[in-house]
């Protein structure tokens, strides 16, 4: 079996001159690729006490849910404004060019449930930034934070600061 950093596809100059863009769909589109990544994640969070995982859409319900299946865990979605039909809580975060704003069922995230957050990929850490928030907001305790890819030239984990953060694959730039 390849390594997991051989089935990321790397697109430079997307969406811009200068970026080389990690592409996370040709890891999914791969049976191989979306089982090491799932395993390898999954691998991070070790032996973690929690309740419940948490993914933002779209690609955090993709790695999210069968983590939290494969450890008969309970999945919250994270999606964006207006897409949830019950009563929810939001948070709004900063993007390159203006804001964006996410958000959550307020009856999802019991006071005292240990949280584990999912994600493909972070990158300025302001998505993450912003499900902490809300998670704490409704009393639950964020344990652990997993990514499959890290920028770390953006530094996203400094928002981070505080919280049990792991990465699979980590790409120094940016």
């Amino acid at each position: 079996m390849k390594k997991l950093e051989e089935y990321v596809r790397t697109i430079p100059d997307f969406p811009e001159k200068g970026i080389m863009f990690r592409d996370v769909t040709s890891v999914i589109q791969d049976a191989d690729g979306l089982s090491l990544a799932i395993d390898s994640m999954d691998k991070l969070i070790g032996d973690t006490d929690y309740d419940v995982v948490v993914g933002p859409e779209s690609r955090g319900f993709i790695f999210g849910v069968p983590i939290a299946y494969k450890n008969h865990k309970s999945f919250v979605p994270v999606r964006k404004k207006g897409k949830l039909p019950c009563e929810t809580i939001e948070a709004e975060y900063a993007l390159e060019y203006g804001t964006a704003v996410i958000e959550m069922h307020k009856d999802s995230i019991k006071p005292g449930q240990k949280v584990v957050i999912i994600d493909d990929l972070i990158a300025t850490g302001g998505t993450i930034e912003a499900i902490i928030g809300m998670v704490e907001k409704l009393g639950g305790i964020v344990v652990k934070i997993v990514f499959l890819m890290e920028l770390e030239g953006l530094k996203g984990r400094d928002k981070l600061a505080g919280y049990s953060v792991e990465s699979v694959i980590k790409y120094p730039g940016n």
